[in-house]
């Protein structure tokens, strides 16, 4: 979904420039600024790139394999040396079998039970295979073709112009260029526990302004995907949940995993989402799921273990065959060969002074693609609040491995891991000390100042004392796709509140002119916006646009795509309490 994000985006984005990818919900609408630093971060290094031994490793063997117990001896060493990690998980597959799987830490700072190879992690975006996945059962079963087109199924379906409206096929809705920027319309679905249907989300497409053409760009997206769950709906007969329950997790024998939060919750000890406010660690405490929610988990709903994860990466790298002797069928090669075929080519972002060389990047159903040192590369990262995950599978090698974390503080442990697993079983003799590398990331990471939002709080104290005309700014506005918003006076101090994401709400602070910085009660991304007011001729506000405050806010939060406009003078006239 998720994160896809806050206190993660400048690690993450360190880890993508090593790497030489840009990966899903973790990317940031600031992407570019951090550009600089990040390569001056990786120059520091580059001596250690080049000749320091691998201090890490030094127990592993040069053979293209690694036992459970250096595994194990990896892990412990990172886990005792990045700093502010919980709970972990990973699990490895190679030829056909499971070689290692296995928690690690706390599932929660409060409770000190352990993780496990079957604790449950929010897996975010790696859902999105899973849908995939899903609607190429329906081609399998013959009841919907690739290039169908979405409005045959979803009659009310409507993209912002007709011609996008009427050829909009159900490719288009898994390969993120649809047209639309970045995370358009994410909104309606960060922070979580919002009230926004899926009517909702198939209307709001309409609103939407598109940035690049049709099919000439990738933009990640995460709404179409809600539309692909809801066409997995009616063409099944099936919610997407009971759809992926019964033709996928059930199959696979995939017993500790779930479609939604809420069945997570229902039946097992989940892992918990810690958030890193800079000093410590925090348990994020989600709000209890709305059983009368009508919004599906195609973009990011699932949660699983390690464990099960497994099964699936195998089921992937056995072209859809699964069960003793691989006599069963999830979906066939051929389905397999497609969601694995580049629909969406990528701008190659490698840096030259990377270990790692590619030549093509590009997104396929669900997954993204690359070639690494040589080798096909499929892969897919997932990002909510305090939890994170990363799944790569090397098919020549028959090769996946996954990791699960649930500390915001400690997302280099995903990166790490994976390089490391990588540069072993690939023989890639990179001589990178991966774990001195990336303690001295996160360390500078840390050190990165955020300059935008300490100008903004440090003018709003500045100008605390300024006189406020609270009623010119009071009342009820509307975004044609983010529907109501409130500004309202709790005593004597204005709040601005979202009718549909009501954990949207905060107080507003003057910052200057018609401008006031809004502090949301809900703290656990960085997520805090400016709210920008246009006055009449009378002098009483009519519109309010929007935008972040941190460089690092995750894209999810496209504040600068509302229109905002004053529907009534104040609550009371449509009868809100407070």
């Amino acid at each position: 979904m998720t994160d896809f994000i806050h206190g993660f985006v400048i690690i993450t984005l360190i880890l993508m420039t090593v790497a030489g990818y840009r990966g899903s919900t973790f990317s940031s609408a600031s992407y570019w600024k951090q550009i600089a630093a990040i390569n001056k971060a990786i120059k520091n290094y580059k001596v250690a790139i080049v000749v320091c031994s691998m201090v890490l490793l030094s127990s592993v063997s040069t053979y293209a394999q690694m036992t459970g117990k250096q595994i194990d001896s990896v892990v412990n060493k990172a886990m005792s040396t990045i700093d502010n990690t919980v709970g972990f998980a990973i699990g490895v597959v190679k030829d056909g079998q499971i070689v290692h799987v296995k928690g690690y830490g706390l599932n929660s700072m409060d409770s000190n039970e352990a993780v496990t190879a079957d604790t449950p992690f929010g897996i975010a975006s790696n859902s999105k295979a899973f849908t995939s996945a899903a609607l190429a059962i329906l081609v399998d079963q013959g009841k919907i073709k690739w290039e169908d087109k979405v409005i045959e199924y979803i009659p009310e379906f409507k993209m912002y112009n007709d011609y996008v409206t009427n050829n909009f096929n159900i490719h288009d809705l898994l390969t993120h260029r649809s047209g639309l920027g970045l995370g358009a319309g994410d909104l309606m679905i960060f922070p979580n526990g919002s009230n926004f249907t899926i009517q909702d989300v198939l209307a709001a497409f309409q609103y939407f302004e598109p940035t690049t053409a049709f099919r000439t760009k990738f933009d990640y997206d995460n709404l179409l995907y809600l539309v692909a769950g809801e066409l997995t709906a009616r063409v099944s007969g099936k919610s997407w949940e009971t759809f992926v329950d019964e033709e996928i997790l059930k199959p696979l024998e995939m017993h500790n995993s779930y479609a939604s939060y809420y069945d997570a919750l229902k039946h097992g000890n989940i892992a918990v989402a810690h958030s890193f406010d800079g000093k410590r660690l925090n348990a994020i405490q989600n709000p209890k799921p709305n059983l009368k929610q009508k919004m599906n988990g195609a973009a990011g709903g699932i949660w699983a273990s390690a464990n099960d994860m497994c099964k699936w990466m195998l089921a992937h790298l056995n072209e859809g065959k699964y069960g003793t002797g691989l006599d069963k069928t999830l979906f066939s090669e051929q389905q397999q060969q497609e969601m694995w075929r580049v629909h969406t080519p990528m701008n190659k972002q490698s840096d030259p002074r990377s270990p790692f060389k590619s030549h093509f990047s590009g997104y396929g159903l669900g997954w993204f693609l690359s070639d690494f040192n040589g080798f096909f590369k499929v892969e897919h990262s997932g990002l909510i609040a305090g939890m994170s995950s990363e799944v790569t599978l090397i098919p020549e090698l028959e090769l996946g491995i996954v990791v699960l974390n649930n500390s915001e503080g400690a997302g280099f442990l995903n990166g790490l891991m994976g390089f490391v697993l990588l540069d072993e079983y690939l023989n890639l003799e990179t001589g990178i000390n991966w774990l001195e590398m990336a303690q001295g990331m996160q360390q500078h990471g840390q050190q990165i100042s955020d300059p935008d939002a300490e100008k903004v709080w440090s003018k709003v104290e500045a100008n605390k004392d300024v006189k406020i005309d609270k009623p010119k700014y009071i009342g009820v506005y509307s975004d044609n796709w983010f529907g109501k918003v409130e500004v309202y006076d709790k005593g004597g101090e204005l709040w601005f509140k979202s009718h549909k994401s009501p954990r949207l709400n905060g107080k507003m602070e003057f910052y200057e002119d018609n401008t006031f910085a809004i502090k949301w009660e809900y703290q656990d991304m960085k997520a805090d916006a400016l709210a920008i007011f246009s006055l009449d001729n009378s002098g009483t506000a009519q519109t309010i646009k929007m935008k972040g405050i941190s460089r690092f806010i995750d894209f999810s939060f496209d504040f600068q795509d509302l229109d905002l406009r004053r529907v009534l003078e104040s609550p009371t006239d449509s009868g809100i309490k407070k």
